[in-house]
């Protein structure tokens, strides 16, 4: 466990250590849900990290009685520097089943998810559903798997599904209700990747390439058919190297590619300095907009859940670099 969970775990939660060797996480979400002068019974508690992995369990566990989904990280939260609070480590005492994305996205709990299992919590790791020969490793990773695999539909269908099975070992008497809303979201995925692959293809060849703050989209240029740099690498936490900057640069002035891209969860800087970079050359570089990459929009936005912030995001990217966004109106519904 890193210190700094460690500490909050140990001082601000005392209880929360002892359940690491106990597995009181489980009886407290049993004790939790028991009638009695609390009031009735609070059902079985999911606690996710991420808001992507908050929305897939939402998904699959839809209209099952008594499963109740808690996030412990707010929209627009970078999971990758994310630390629990004094309340999200409460959360995680109580839970029953814990969804995470793994593949050191939340950073600084990796140490804190294997403690969980010991202690008796399920544990379901999203990227675990999918083969490992789909895990991408970006050349500048030194063998660490590309953690965000949401953004490849069929990668997140895959997901679902793993999760599906994994509730159903845990809840059998709903287990046609998890594998039922897995496979909806499987074809709403499905849909997804049809609407943006067609948007894509409409960008002009030499403009497709997508200049984002850090390396999330690898998966998404992979599905889609368009090339992908991150300006720093796949975890916010890297460095942006001048190398690195000036490479990119030449690299979009060359190709006269018309805009690079921030993100909500990361800040801006090294976006900003290839802009004025390029314009010190004498290049038209803008920004076109914010993408939505390790974390999901407040909700009620239209990139609320993971089907509306996939195509906002490709709504963003074709309009800014020169293609035909209309089959992406978000009045067109995808369910």
């Amino acid at each position: 466990m890193s210190s700094a969970i460690a500490r909050i775990f140990a001082t601000v939660l005392p209880g929360l250590a002892a359940c690491a060797t106990s597995g009181c996480g489980r009886a407290d979400a049993h004790a939790a849900g028991a009638p009695g002068e609390h009031g009735p019974p609070r059902g079985r508690i999911v606690v996710a990290t991420s808001t992507l992995c908050t929305d897939l369990a939402r998904t699959v566990c839809e209209g099952v009685p008594g499963t109740q989904i808690e996030g412990l990280m707010p929209a627009g939260v970078d999971p990758h520097l994310w630390r629990p609070t004094a309340g999200g480590a409460r959360m995680l005492a109580r839970a029953e089943v814990v969804v995470a994305n793994g593949l050191r996205l939340e950073g600084r709990m990796a140490d804190v998810l294997p403690k969980l299992a010991r202690s008796g919590c399920t544990v379901f790791e999203a990227s675990s559903a999918i083969p490992m020969d789909r895990w991408r490793t970006a050349d500048d990773a030194h063998g660490q798997p590309d953690p965000h695999v949401w953004m490849d539909p069929s990668l997140w269908a895959r997901a679902a599904e793993g999760l599906a099975s994994c509730m159903a070992r845990e809840d059998p008497d709903h287990a046609a209700q998890y594998a039922a809303n897995a496979a909806a979201f499987a074809a709403r995925c499905d849909r997804v990747a049809e609407r943006v692959h067609a948007a894509i293809s409409t960008i002009p060849p030499e403009r497709r390439l997508l200049v984002t703050a850090h390396d999330a989209f690898g998966y998404f240029g992979a599905a889609f058919g368009i090339e992908v740099r991150g300006v720093q690498g796949l975890s916010t936490e890297s460095e942006t190297g001048l190398a690195n900057l000036r490479t990119l640069l030449d690299e979009v002035v060359a190709r006269g590619v018309p805009a690079v891209f921030v993100e909500t969860s990361v800040p801006d800087r090294a976006v900003a300095a290839l802009v004025e970079g390029a314009r010190a050359r004498g290049a038209r570089l803008a920004t076109g907009g914010t993408l939505h990459s390790d974390a999901l929009g407040a909700p009620g936005t239209p990139a609320g859940d993971w089907e509306g912030m996939m195509l906002d995001n490709a709504r963003t990217i074709v309009t800014a670099l020169g293609g035909d966004a209309s089959g992406l109106d978000p009045g067109e519904p995808t369910r």
